[in-house]
C-alpha cells in the first residue's frame, strides 16, 4: 500500500472508517441475533418438572389425537388427580361479572382440583378423613403455585435478557434505544423479578420438606405487602406500550426483538384465585389460616382498585405495526373433519377467525381465516352437502347411560368401598358426556376462505404468540359437563317454573316487540315460551304468565325480538323477512332463592333494555302429583271413563276440540306443544271446559294456538290416573327394554290393546294427530321424537304411589332416577309413534295370543 500524498492517506482513512462501521453493524446484528435466540429459548423453557419438588405425579395418558373422545387432559383443563392448578393473582374480574356469551359453556372456571378430596365415606371417621384430604390438597395447590411461579419467572427473565445489552448499547456511539426509553419500557420489571425470585426461593425448600404442619402463610403475606410494585407497573403500562411501538417503527432490529418478548399486563400480572384455593383447603385451626386470610384480603382490595383499568386491555393484543387485535367472542364448537367430530375452541378476533384445540393447557392452531377473506356457504351448497346427524334415539341412549352412571356414583358415595370405584365411574361419566357433547350439535356453521388459501400468512412465531394470547383472552373457560362441577354444585332444577313477563323499558323508538324464554337442559338451551307481539310502543306491557317445565335447568335466558312482517309469505330461499333480535340476557336459577313458594321479582338488563319478570318454582314432587278433582262434574282431574260415559263419546270432547283447532291453524306453528302458552289463557280454557261453557269453541278461535296446545297437555297431566294406567305402566316400562325386536313388538302391542277402551281409543286418536303434526316437521320443527319427549311423561307418568322412584331399594339421586324414568316414558310413546300400523280396537277382543306379563 503506497501513500504518496495527503489525499491517499485521507482516502485510505475513509476506507478504514467505512470498514469499521460495516463491522460494527455486523457485530450489532450478531449480538442482537444472539439476544433474539436467548429470549426465544427463555420463552420455550418448560414450565416445571414435578420431580424437582419431590412429588411424583401420576403419569398422564399418552398424547394421541383424541379429539373425537374428548378428555379433560385433551380438550379442557388438567385431570382432577394429576396436574396441580395454576397459580397467581388475577387482574381480570371474576367469572360472574364477565359478559354473557350465549353459550351453555358460560360457566364458572374449571380448576384442576383432585376430586378424590371430595370423596366421602359413611364411617365415623368422615370428618378426620375430609380434613386429611384437605391438607393433602394443600400440597397439590402449592405444587401448582411453584409451577406457575417458575413459568412466571421465565417470562420476567425473557424481558430482562434484552434489557441488559440494550442498556449497555445505549452508552455507545450507535445506541438502539436511549436510557430514558429503556427505563420507560422495562419500568419495574427488575423489581418484579426480584420479588418473585425471593418468593420462589423461599417457598421451594418448604414444599420439598413437606408436612401437614408446614407453614407458608408468612411468604404469601409478604408477597401481598409488595403489591405496590404492580401498581407502579400498571400506571406506567400505557406509556410503556406506546414507547415500545414508536421504537419498533423507528428501529427494525428492536422490532425483531420485541416480537419474541411480550410486554403486557397479562405477562406481568398478580393473580389471586389459587390463594383462595389454598385458603379453602387450609383448616381454620391451622397456623397458616389467619395469615392467608390477611394476604387474600390485601390482594383482593388491591385488585378491585385496578380491575376497571386492566379489563379492557385483557381483551386485546398488540400486533405488528402497532395495530390492535381484539377478541370479540370465543366459543366451544364441534368441527366435522373427514366425517369425524372434533371439539374445537373458536376465537373471533377483529381481523381473523381462529380455530384451535386446547391440549394440556396450550392451544394448537388448526386453521385460521382472515375476516376479509371469510365467506359463508350458500343454502344451495349446504343442501348438496348435508352433515351426518346422530339419531335422536342414540342421543337419548347416551343421556340414559349418563343418568345411570350418576345413580351409581350416588350409591357408591353411601358405601365404604373407597374413592377408587367412584373415580372409575367418574371417568366413565366423563367419556359419555364427552360423547354427548360431540354428537348433539346439529346446526351447521359453514365457513370458507374465498381465495382457497390464507391471503396473509402468520409466521410460526406470530401464530405461537396468537395462540398463547388465547389462553389469557378466552371468556369461555369450561366445557358444559357434569364432571366440571363441584360436588356441592346444584345439578339443576326439576319441576315447573311459572314466569310472568311484565314489561320492558329503555327502548329508544317504538317497536313491535315480543320476548322468547329459553331454559337449558343437558347443556343446551331450548325455547319454551313466547309472549304476544306488543305493537308500536317504547314501553311494552305484556303481563303474561307461562308455565315452563324444567329438566335439570340452571339458567333462564330471555331474548327480545322486533317483529318484522312481510306482505306476502315467502320461504327462506326467496328471501323471507326474519325477526330481528334486539337484546339477549340470562339469569341463574338459584335453588336457594326459588325454594320460597312466593313470587320472586327480578329484572334482566341487556343492551340498555330492561325486562321485568316474576318467577315461582314448584318442585316436581309437588307439581307432578296426579290429584283427583273434587268437582266430578268437570273434566280436569276426572277419570277418563267417567267423562266419556257422561258425554256418551269414545273420546273426551276436550281432546277432540283441541285437536281440531290445532289441526286447523297450528300444524305450521314453530314449536307447537313444546312452546308454552299464556298461563292465564290456559286457565280460562280449563274453567270453560270444566263448566261446560258452550262458547268454548269461540274462545279457542280467539286464543293463541299455543294456549290450546297447553290446555290439551294440562288435561292429560291432571288425569287422576295416566292414560296408560298405573296397573300396566311397569309392564310398558319393562317391555320397551326388551332387546329382541319381535318379542318387544308382541309385548308392546298386546299391552296397548289391554288398555281400557276409553283409554285406548283416546290414545289412538291422539296418536294419529301427533303423526300429522310430525308430517309438518319442516315447518313446525317438531319431530316424532320431540313430540314423544313432550307427551311421554304426560301420558305415562304413574300416580305417586306407583312411581318406581319411591319403591327403589337403593337410596339414589332422585334427579337422575327421575330422568331415567322420564326417558323410559319417552321411549314407550316414541315406539308407538314409529309403528306403521296398530291393530284397531275391534281386533283387541280377538287378540289373546300373548301374555301381558314381562
Amino acid at each position: 500500500m503506497e501513500l504518496n500524498s495527503q489525499g491517499d492517506i485521507e482516502q485510505e482513512l475513509d476506507k478504514c472508517k467505512q470498514s469499521i462501521r460495516h463491522l460494527e453493524k455486523e457485530v450489532n446484528k450478531e449480538r442482537f441475533r444472539m439476544i433474539y435466540l436467548q429470549t426465544l429459548l427463555a420463552k420455550e423453557r418448560k414450565s416445571y418438572d414435578g420431580q424437582r419438588w419431590g412429588f411424583n405425579r401420576t403419569p398422564q395418558a399418552s398424547d394421541g389425537d383424541q379429539d373425537s373422545q374428548m378428555s379433560h387432559t385433551d380438550e379442557g383443563s388438567a385431570p382432577y388427580n394429576e396436574t396441580p392448578p395454576s397459580y397467581g393473582y388475577d387482574l381480570e374480574p371474576s367469572e360472574e361479572h364477565q359478559p354473557f356469551t350465549g353459550s351453555p359453556s358460560s360457566s364458572p372456571r374449571l380448576r384442576s382440583k383432585s376430586r378424590s378430596s371430595r370423596d366421602t365415606q359413611s364411617s365415623g371417621s368422615l370428618e378426620s378423613t375430609l380434613s386429611e384430604k384437605g391438607l393433602e390438597m394443600r400440597k397439590w395447590v402449592l405444587s401448582g403455585i411453584l409451577a406457575s411461579e417458575e413459568t412466571y419467572l421465565s417470562q420476567l427473565e425473557a424481558l430482562l435478557i434484552p434489557m441488559k445489552p440494550l442498556r449497555a448499547a445505549a452508552t455507545t456511539s450507535q445506541p438502539m434505544l436511549t436510557i430514558q426509553q429503556i427505563e420507560t419500557i422495562f419500568f419495574k420489571v427488575p423489581e418484579l423479578h426480584e420479588i418473585h425470585k425471593d418468593f420462589y426461593d423461599a417457598l421451594l425448600p418448604r414444599v420439598q420438606d413437606w408436612s401437614h404442619q408446614q407453614c407458608v402463610g408468612d411468604l404469601f403475606q409478604k408477597l401481598a405487602s409488595q403489591l405496590g410494585v404492580y401498581r407502579a407497573f400498571v400506571d406506567n403500562y400505557k406509556v410503556a406500550v406506546e414507547t415500545a411501538d414508536k421504537c419498533c417503527q423507528a428501529n427494525l432490529q428492536f422490532a425483531e426483538i420485541s416480537e419474541v418478548f411480550s410486554l403486557s399486563a397479562d405477562n406481568i400480572q398478580p393473580r389471586s384465585e389459587l390463594l383462595h384455593d389454598l385458603l379453602k383447603h387450609t383448616p381454620s385451626s391451622h397456623p397458616d389460616y389467619p395469615l392467608l386470610q390477611d394476604a387474600l384480603r390485601i390482594s383482593q382490595n388491591f385488585l378491585s382498585s385496578i380491575n376497571e383499568e386492566i379489563t379492557p386491555r385483557r381483551q386485546s393484543m398488540t400486533v405488528k405495526k402497532g395495530e390492535n387485535r381484539q377478541l370479540l367472542r370465543d366459543r366451544f364448537m364441534v368441527e366435522l373433519v373427514e366425517g369425524s367430530r372434533k371439539l374445537r375452541h373458536v376465537f373471533l378476533f377483529t381481523d381473523l377467525l381462529l380455530c384451535a384445540k386446547l391440549k394440556k393447557q396450550q392451544y394448537d392452531c388448526k386453521w385460521y381465516i382472515p375476516l376479509a377473506d371469510l365467506t359463508f356457504q350458500t343454502i344451495e351448497d349446504s343442501e348438496s352437502t348435508p352433515i351426518p346427524l346422530v339419531q335422536d334415539e342414540e342421543i337419548d341412549a347416551m343421556k340414559i347411560k349418563i343418568s345411570q352412571i350418576k345413580n351409581e356414583i350416588q350409591r357408591e358415595k353411601r358405601t365404604t368401598k373407597g374413592p377408587k370405584v367412584i373415580e372409575r365411574l367418574r371417568k366413565k361419566l366423563s367419556e359419555q358426556e364427552s360423547l354427548l357433547l360431540l354428537m348433539s350439535p346439529n346446526m351447521a356453521f359453514r365457513v370458507a376462505n374465498r381465495n382457497g388459501k390464507v391471503s396473509f400468512s402468520l409466521t410460526s412465531l406470530e401464530l405461537q404468540m396468537l395462540t398463547n394470547s388465547c389462553v389469557k383472552l378466552q371468556t369461555v373457560h369450561t366445557i358444559p359437563m357434569s364432571m366440571n362441577k363441584e360436588d356441592d354444585e346444584s345439578s339443576g332444577l326439576y319441576g315447573f317454573l311459572n314466569v310472568i313477563v311484565h314489561s320492558a323499558s329503555g327502548l329508544k323508538q317504538s317497536l313491535n316487540l315480543y320476548c322468547s324464554l329459553e331454559v337449558d337442559s343437558f347443556g343446551y338451551f331450548v325455547n319454551k315460551a313466547k309472549t304476544r307481539v306488543y305493537r308500536d310502543s317504547t314501553e311494552p306491557n305484556w303481563n303474561e304468565e307461562f308455565e315452563i317445565e324444567l329438566e335439570g335447568s340452571q339458567t333462564l335466558r330471555l331474548l327480545c325480538y322486533e317483529k318484522c312482517c312481510s306482505k306476502t309469505k315467502q320461504n327462506k330461499e326467496d328471501g323471507e323477512i326474519t325477526d330481528r333480535i334486539m337484546a339477549k340476557g340470562q339469569i341463574k336459577l338459584d335453588p336457594q332463592t326459588l325454594q320460597n313458594k312466593d313470587w320472586q321479582r327480578t329484572v334482566i338488563a341487556m343492551n340498555g333494555i330492561e325486562v321485568k319478570l316474576s318467577m315461582k318454582f314448584t318442585s316436581r314432587e309437588f307439581s307432578l302429583k296426579r290429584m283427583p278433582s273434587r268437582k266430578q262434574s268437570g273434566v280436569f282431574g276426572v277419570k277418563i271413563n267417567v267423562v266419556t260415559k257422561r258425554e256418551r263419546s269414545k273420546v273426551p270432547l276436550i281432546v277432540r276440540q283441541c285437536v281440531e283447532e290445532i289441526e286447523r291453524r297450528g300444524l305450521d306453528e314453530v314449536g307447537i306443544y313444546r312452546v308454552s302458552g299464556v298461563a292465564t289463557d290456559i286457565q280460562a280454557l280449563k274453567a270453560a271446559f270444566d263448566s261446560n261453557n258452550k262458547d268454548v269453541s269461540v274462545m279457542m278461535r280467539e286464543m293463541d294456538v299455543n294456549a290450546i296446545a297447553g290446555t290439551l297437555k294440562l288435561y292429560f297431566r291432571e288425569l287422576p290416573e295416566p292414560l296408560f294406567t298405573d296397573e300396566l305402566y311397569p309392564n310398558f316400562a319393562g317391555g320397551i327394554a326388551l332387546s329382541d325386536s319381535v318379542a318387544k313388538e308382541s309385548c308392546m302391542l298386546n299391552l296397548l290393546l289391554s288398555l281400557p277402551e276409553p283409554n285406548l281409543v283416546t290414545f289412538l286418536f291422539l296418536l294419529d294427530h301427533l303423526k300429522r303434526v310430525a308430517e309438518n316437521e319442516s315447518a313446525n320443527k317438531m319431530s316424532l321424537h320431540n313430540l314423544a319427549t313432550v307427551f311421554g311423561p304426560t301420558l305415562l307418568r304413574p300416580s305417586e304411589k306407583d312411581s318406581k322412584i319411591s319403591n327403589s331399594s337403593q337410596p339414589i339421586s332422585m334427579n337422575d332416577s327421575w330422568s331415567l324414568e322420564v326417558m323410559a316414558q319417552v321411549q314407550v310413546l316414541l315406539y308407538f309413534l314409529q309403528l306403521e300400523s296398530i291393530p284397531t280396537p275391534d281386533s283387541k277382543r280377538q287378540s289373546l295370543l300373548f301374555s301381558t306379563e314381562v
